[in-house]
């Protein structure tokens, strides 16, 4: 009788946090728990000029009346997030981790500022995060972001973010645009970010990177532009790196410390319509294979050691430079 008692209060136990875990869950997957999260990020929001928040968001309206939110036709959940250009001053609180729905997040063009919550990692079906033109001072990119593999497009660009970029952006597989320009980044470019197949857009433009070009070993037919300029990268060019680049249109490196020749194999990015590598430490002669490009519309090269070249030329200029 006494182990009938026992089974009878474990299985009640069971039941009581079985119901409290469902309830907790459904909780975390309503309407209701959305507009919490908005209003969270109202009330972290220090200066709103223009009364952006203050006349639209309010808990006494529906949130699908509020501008600068999307909700689905489907499941009515926010699944767009847009309050940029607001000039608007606050933090990022951690509940606008709880909206599974959200799909685009843009906070750009205003004053945020403090830590970016662990719990934005929740936000598994972000296809779009751009933070650019913010102040997040002193902060690093948070490895987290590698989880969020559904983004397509990361701006991150001057945000005054400092610190190594983590290799765990190389596991962003449908990544299709990363925009980093000027920040305070430092150390390397991880190999990592040329591992993903469906990388469109690169730039690292104006930060402290320091290393060698990294090395590619397959061929990135979707990735079109390249711009590393104003850092502090150095070393040569491998001779094959270009072969793996067929659809290049615009690579950028000028203002670094790269040495050596110029590969020949740039002829193999018949695409390439700019191509910018003034300011270097680069030697030897201009390739010739470079009058290969027919669709070259802007060729720079000043201000290296290259023989038969001592200014930036235009295609009207080009053969002349060669």
């Amino acid at each position: 009788m006494e182990k009938y008692r026992s089974l009878c209060i474990l299985f009640i136990a069971l039941t009581v946090q079985f119901s409290t875990f469902s309830y907790v869950s459904a909780k975390r997957t309503n309407i209701f728990t959305d507009q919490q999260a908005l209003l969270a990020l109202k009330a972290h929001i220090t200066h709103d000029p223009t009364n952006f928040l203050a006349s639209n968001w309010s808990a006494s309206t529906s949130i699908r009346e509020w501008s600068g939110i999307t909700c689905g036709a489907r499941h009515r959940r926010v699944t767009a997030l847009d309050i940029s250009y607001l000039n608007l001053t606050g933090t990022i609180p951690p509940q606008l981790g709880n909206l599974p729905f959200l799909s685009i997040l843009s906070i750009r063009n205003n004053s945020f500022h403090g830590t970016l919550p662990d719990e934005l990692a929740q936000l598994r079906r972000l296809e779009c995060l751009d933070f650019s033109f913010n102040n997040f001072i002193n902060l690093e990119i948070p490895s987290w972001f590698g989880s969020l593999t559904k983004l397509r497009i990361l701006r991150l660009n001057e945000t005054t973010f400092s610190g190594t970029i983590p290799q765990s952006l190389g596991n962003l597989s449908s990544l299709q645009e990363l925009i980093l320009d000027y920040n305070e980044l430092s150390g390397s470019i991880p190999t990592s970010l040329f591992n993903i197949s469906s990388l469109q857009k690169l730039s690292i433009h104006g930060n402290q990177l320091s290393g060698s070009f990294p090395s590619i070993i397959f061929t990135m037919s979707s990735l079109i532009f390249i711009n590393l300029r104003h850092n502090g990268l150095s070393g040569g060019f491998s001779p094959t790196i270009f072969e793996y680049l067929p659809n290049l249109e615009v690579l950028a490196l000028d203002d670094n410390m790269f040495a050596g020749e110029i590969p020949s194999t740039l002829s193999k990015c018949r695409h390439l319509q700019v191509l910018s590598l003034s300011n270097n430490h680069l030697t030897g002669a201009i390739p010739k294979e470079i009058g290969n490009l027919t669709q070259l519309k802007s060729l720079f090269l000043g201000l290296n050691n290259l023989q038969g070249v001592g200014k930036s030329c235009t295609t009207e200029e080009l053969f002349t430079c060669i």
